[in-house]
């Protein structure tokens, strides 16, 4: 027996919506297996200076959320959450594939509708945003929206990213900055300054509503119950790891070279653990291990910082002394200095992890040590339930040892 045809949202469910999210999903990757072929076949092309990423970058991701897409709509096909993420995969895929097209365009290859395959990728990005930053915020963790005054904030993020979409499809002359040897076939020239107008005014009211609906999840958790705070968290952790990372990419990615190439890697993998958090707190999978994973990122990033930092002070302080780029010798001692500080900067981030993530708590790891411990080397069992609170009261914010009565035998 099937389900039922409609569930929250109004999404259908049941044989037919894990059909079309698996159908979705072979379409998404598709499209990035034909942009993939596309990349191999033009690899020579240089990307121009002004694009954002890396080469393939939004293949990378298109792959991940249409994976997680796939997952949540066979395993919750009425949650909407997981139809925006099929979504999003597939503008991604096709961004991956019209800019692959274009670059072999502009290099010389003589591929049929190439300005108007090329056109596609200049807009496509602008309802990927939408998606993710007004809707997914807007419906998650619940599928609905957080009340009826909240529709209206749909309704104009959605009015807003046509308008937006409008205004970059229709900008005039080259298609800057990713295929800026192709032009827009679609171009308003008269008046010019239309679509710099529609941009602008639907890209701020795009970030307006983006703001409303990250609100609404802030509004969420001061009501909801734990398990939905719990969850919220998860979206919150990987919104801390993509901000600070984008800021650095985005003005980064005008320049050509290194530097570059590995912000924008840093943001990817920080844009993958979105819809990784979101399937882990809509399927509820392991929910309340945040902690965990909240202190193994702290004690990552520490050391991965720590490691970049040494490596590079060493070859640019040397290379700056003897004014000569760094030679090979130079290269393996500073890898050798970093590598023998990472164990002490590993245990001093692991302290300052625990500090940052339980505060003056003790660690679970350390309640149920000191715990064993006690009972362990207790003479008298009379208060389990005292030597518990007295144990666990630091750590967890139980009640006061002295407001715990041990219960009688039997006592429910």
């Amino acid at each position: 027996m099937e389900g039922p045809a409609v569930a929250s949202g109004g999404l259908i469910t049941g044989r037919a919506a894990r059909r079309s999210g698996v159908l979705l999903a072979a379409v998404t990757l598709a499209v990035t297996a034909a942009g993939l072929a596309l990349m191999v076949w033009d690899w020579s092309t240089p990307v121009p200076a002004g694009y954002f990423g890396f080469r393939g970058f939004d293949g990378v991701l298109a792959v991940a959320f249409g994976g997680m897409g796939a997952l949540l709509t066979s395993r919750r096909p009425g949650h909407p959450v997981g139809w925006l993420f099929a979504a999003a995969a597939l503008l991604l895929a096709a961004s991956f594939a019209t800019f692959e097209y274009g670059l072999a365009a502009t290099a010389g290859h003589r591929l049929p509708a190439a300005p108007y395959v090329g056109w596609v990728e200049l807009f496509v990005w602008v309802p990927f945003i939408a998606l993710l930053t007004v809707y997914v915020f807007l419906l998650f963790p619940t599928g609905r929206l957080p009340g009826p005054r909240w529709r209206l904030v749909s309704w104009l993020g959605g009015a807003f990213a046509v308008i937006a979409t409008a205004g970059v499809a229709t900008v005039p002359g080259g298609e800057v900055p990713n295929l800026p040897g192709l032009r827009n076939p679609f171009g308003i020239t008269t008046p010019a300054t239309v679509p710099y107008v529609l941009t602008v005014a639907g890209l701020a009211g795009m970030v307006s509503c983006a703001i409303l609906a990250a609100w609404s999840l802030v509004a969420r958790a001061r009501r909801g119950q734990a398990v939905e705070r719990q969850q919220i968290k998860w979206l919150a952790w990987s919104g801390c790891l993509v901000a600070p990372a984008l800021v650095p990419a985005v003005s980064l990615s005008l320049t050509k070279g290194l530097p570059a190439r590995v912000s924008a890697g840093v943001v990817t993998i920080a844009i993958l653990t979105m819809p990784i958090a979101v399937a882990v707190a809509i399927l509820r999978y392991r929910l309340f291990d945040l902690d965990i994973v909240v202190r193994k990122t702290v004690i990552a990033a520490l050391v991965a910082g720590t490691f970049t930092a040494v490596y590079a002070i060493v070859v640019a302080g040397a290379g700056a002394l003897t004014g000569r780029p760094a030679s090979s010798p130079l290269v393996f001692a500073a890898a050798a200095l970093a590598a023998a500080a990472l164990q002490p900067v590993r245990a001093r981030a692991g302290v300052l992890a625990d500090r940052l993530v339980y505060g003056r708590r003790a660690t679970p790891y350390e309640v149920l040590t000191e715990f064993s411990g006690q009972v362990g080397g207790a003479a008298r069992f009379a208060a389990p339930g005292r030597l518990a609170a007295r144990t666990a009261h630091p750590g967890r914010r139980a009640p006061h040892p002295g407001r715990v009565r041990a219960g009688r035998p039997g006592a429910a």
